[in-house]
């Protein structure tokens, strides 16, 4: 007698995603509800019988034929999902998913009939670069600032002050002032939510606070009450707060200063260890220089990226975005850790829904760029060699062998050839693209010119579609 195969039929899905129909010979049914049975038997413990001993319709009556058919259909499904992968030569991103559900499936099963089901997963999607060579992007043109230096001078100055009482003048902007405060919103009365405190060290600085408020404590003085009447800038981090009128009654009830030690020798030793003024703001100068130009190169970087991946023709499938949704989680939960944080209690599930909603936009641009890269590698026939990545793995040497966990070797290595490979693609791409630098005004005369003629574009278009009707 000739054993029948399971039946498969692929139809292919929006989004990279395929669903397989198979029809599941009677004979593949009967012979693992038969597996259940005895896998069940060898454990089941009924009064009056061995272990293993059990008759088949003795097991059937207490267990119930339900619940027997249930576990035998996961059995039936697994096998055969796992079957018909295998005849497609099918690489899954996802677990399948059963179109009808699976009571249903079971409601109507019987192991002496064909079975019929559809499943459902993501796969790798197909990638057409339409264009990887002379591709053109603008960067805004930027210079090294030397006014950064004393930027950052002033701000190391700002960390090594030393904080003294005010008593003879008003607050000032700069001034360290504690307040008491207590915010209404003026059309409801109510209470502004995290709009008060009893007292609170404010620095006053600009654009500390909401618009007005660090302007109406300067001219203060120590415990003088004064009323502000502000407004929520339109698009203020708290959604109920944005653009209402508000009422705060505040009080000064400290003032300090800071008083900034002098910009000498002194002050280099203390501030970065150096033996001058001199040395420390070469020292500042070649950090900050550094910075800018890694800064550029990430400007670079991105312009071409985003310029790349608007020529990649593709699909990307849900489960793809899923799992660097999950990525991005695992890591924030990392660094998280790492700082001492209980991840346990930290990240609960509202929390882990809302990072998921919250990144999902950057984890599909992520995805897209991933993909748009591999599809240059593939196209451009760009690969890194293995002598490559050994050459790479002699700069770990030292690290591995100090290293009190045991690394897995396979594991870095694959790191290393992804980061290799990475940097090999963007040199090319730099180098078979034009950037041009322009200035950040040209640039937004440039934007706004473009937005203009979309708009007169689609502007055309629904008069084109009132005339057709």
């Amino acid at each position: 007698m000739i054993k029948e195969a399971l039946i498969v039929k692929k139809t292919s899905l929006p989004k990279s995603r395929i669903a397989l129909e198979l029809e599941i010979p009677s004979d593949t049914c009967k012979s693992c509800v038969n597996e259940t049975i005895n896998s069940i038997s060898r454990s089941a413990k009924i009064p009056g019988f061995r272990l293993g001993k059990i008759p088949k319709q003795v097991l059937i009556q207490r267990i119930g034929i339900n619940q027997l058919h249930a576990s035998a259909l996961e059995k039936i499904i697994d096998k055969s999902w796992n079957e018909a992968l295998k005849m497609e030569s099918i690489k899954p991103l996802s677990e399948p998913e059963l179109v009808d559900g699976f009571e249903s499936l079971l409601k109507n099963f019987s192991p002496e009939q064909t079975l019929k089901i559809t499943l459902q997963t993501d796969i790798e999607p197909k990638l057409n670069l339409k264009k990887s060579k002379g591709l053109s992007v603008e960067i805004i043109k930027s210079k090294f600032d030397p006014k950064s230096i004393d930027e950052a001078l002033e701000k190391s100055r700002n960390q090594l002050a030393n904080i003294v009482p005010v008593n003879n003048r008003p607050a000032q902007l700069g001034d360290i002032a504690v307040v008491s405060f207590k915010g209404i919103y003026k059309e409801s009365k109510k209470e502004i939510d995290g709009g008060s405190s009893d007292s609170m060290d404010l620095e006053l600085v600009k654009n500390k606070m909401i618009p007005g408020f660090v302007e109406g404590i300067v001219g203060m003085k120590i415990d003088e009450n004064k009323t502000l009447n502000l407004k929520f800038p339109k698009d203020y981090s708290h959604e109920d707060s944005r653009g209402k009128e508000a009422i705060f009654e505040v009080s000064l009830i400290d003032l300090k200063e800071k008083e900034l030690p002098e910009l000498n020798d002194d002050f280099a030793k203390q501030s970065g260890n150096k033996e001058s003024l001199k040395e420390l703001k070469k020292d500042i100068e070649i950090k900050l220089k550094e910075n800018f130009d890694n800064t550029q190169k990430n400007i670079k970087v991105e312009a071409l990226m985003d310029a790349l991946s608007k020529e990649l023709d593709v699909e990307i499938p849900n489960a793809m975005i899923d799992i660097e949704v999950r990525h991005n989680i695992e890591q924030t939960a990392q660094r998280f850790a790492q700082q001492g944080m209980d991840i346990k209690s930290t990240f609960t599930p509202e929390l882990v829904k809302s990072l998921a909603e919250s990144t999902r936009p950057q984890a599909e641009k992520n995805v897209q760029r991933n993909l748009a890269l591999k599809a240059l590698s593939e196209k451009e026939n760009i690969t890194v060699e293995d002598k490559e990545i050994e050459e790479k793995m002699k700069e770990y040497k030292t690290e591995i062998s100090k290293s009190p966990k045991q690394i897995d070797i396979q594991k870095l290595k694959d790191v290393i050839s992804n980061d290799l490979l990475k940097q090999k693609l963007l040199t090319w791409l730099e180098e078979n693209s034009t950037i041009k630098e322009i200035s950040e005004k040209l640039l937004k005369s440039t934007t706004k010119s473009t937005s203009k003629k979309e708009a007169k574009t689609k502007s055309k278009t629904k008069v084109k579609k009132k005339e057709s009707n």
